[in-house]
């Protein structure tokens, strides 16, 4: 006997950012997919601020520009920092908030988040944006307390998506029991380290990208992961070299580090990890990684006069609710594109 199919969603993106056709955002303003994906910016808004004041975290404002970029040469990355000149100084778009929220920790030792955009120099692909929304924390403490937070974090996301917009998401889009079995999740996500990760799935061509000096996990392998494990999964304590030079060592003479990524619906959803508390150590790490620390030199001061251990972690909102609407395409989820832009002014601005 055939098993029943879910129904089919009645409500989908007009994907009327691809062009540049003159009055193409007059559709999305009246299209009910953008209706919809507004409503869940609120209740991922308001419950990140619900959640992070319930665990003792505090919100901070912190410019949009900075001297520091997050992922300046790390190999496992393929982005690219984004340079501007604003009143003649020479600075970069944020690609994360990271380094300005482990200073906010400094001003308030309990935690800090913010939920900003990044801007990143890649290519949009089905699951990449280059200027996206950015979900961030920085906490007191190590990975696993790290870990305990963002469970609970998204258990509570799903949960209020679910309280308040989950009859019309199971309208719109027929299918809400990935969100219902991440809410009544009990226990703790599954976790796993990397060398576990590449033994389980090591046998299967295009999974794990090997470089020589470090590895990392693709796209295929993240999601035969979740087949083979669970499809909520924290894969933690990377290659050193394939993450940037902040992230701890792990207690193998530099070989790994203490980061983790938190795996479901397309893949890696959630990046995290523990900071280099020890100045030596931090300093070893940006020799190790090829970084000049001239270009630090404020975060090694501020590490060395103003140790404290923490950790942090980032998620894209678009990637998280592109989970939630059950799409396969993150360029359908930001309200205002920026997609195919002209790259110089146009005669007539036809676009937001």
């Amino acid at each position: 006997m055939s098993q029943p199919s879910s129904p089919r969603p009645t409500v989908i993106p007009p994907s009327v950012f691809a062009s540049n056709e003159p009055g193409a955002f007059l559709e999305a303003l009246r299209s009910p997919w953008y209706a919809l994906v507004g409503d869940l910016h609120d209740v991922f808004v308001t419950t990140t601020m619900e959640y992070a004041r319930s665990r003792g975290l505090k919100n901070l404002h912190l410019p949009l520009t900075t001297r520091t970029i997050t992922c300046p040469t790390a190999l496992g990355s393929d982005a690219e920092p984004v340079p501007v000149k604003i009143l003649g100084v020479d600075t970069y778009l944020p690609d994360s908030m990271q380094f300005l929220l482990e200073y906010g920790c400094r001003i308030s030792p309990g935690g800090c988040y913010t939920i900003m955009p990044s801007f990143r120099g890649e290519e949009p692909d089905e699951t990449h944006l280059n200027q996206f929304t950015h979900s961030e924390a920085e906490i007191p403490g190590g990975l696993d307390e790290l870990i305990d937070y963002v469970n609970g974090y998204v258990k509570a996301l799903a949960s209020a998506i679910l309280a308040q917009q989950g009859d019309r998401l199971a309208a719109a889009r027929g299918d809400i029991s990935h969100l219902e079995r991440m809410a009544g999740r009990p226990e703790a996500f599954e976790q796993i380290t990397f060398e576990e990760a590449v033994r389980l799935i090591g046998d299967v061509e295009g999974c794990v990208r090997d470089e020589g000096e470090w590895r990392t996990l693709t796209r295929k392998g993240e999601r035969l992961l979740m087949e083979r494990v669970d499809e909520f999964l924290w894969v933690h304590h990377f290659d050193t070299l394939a993450v940037p030079f902040y992230q701890a060592f792990g207690d193998d003479e530099a070989r790994t580090v203490r980061a983790a990524d938190l795996y479901f619906g397309l893949g890696e959803i959630v990046g995290s990890g523990e900071r280099q508390a020890d100045v030596g150590l931090l300093r070893k790490s940006i020799a190790l990684h090829g970084v000049n620390e001239q270009e630090y030199e404020w975060y090694v001061r501020m590490r060395s006069e103003m140790p404290m251990r923490t950790a942090g972690f980032g998620m894209g909102v678009e990637r998280f609710l592109m989970w939630v609407l059950n799409h396969h395409d993150i360029r359908d989820i930001p309200l205002v594109s920026r997609l195919n832009e002209p790259k110089t002014w146009p005669e007539a601005v036809l676009r937001p």
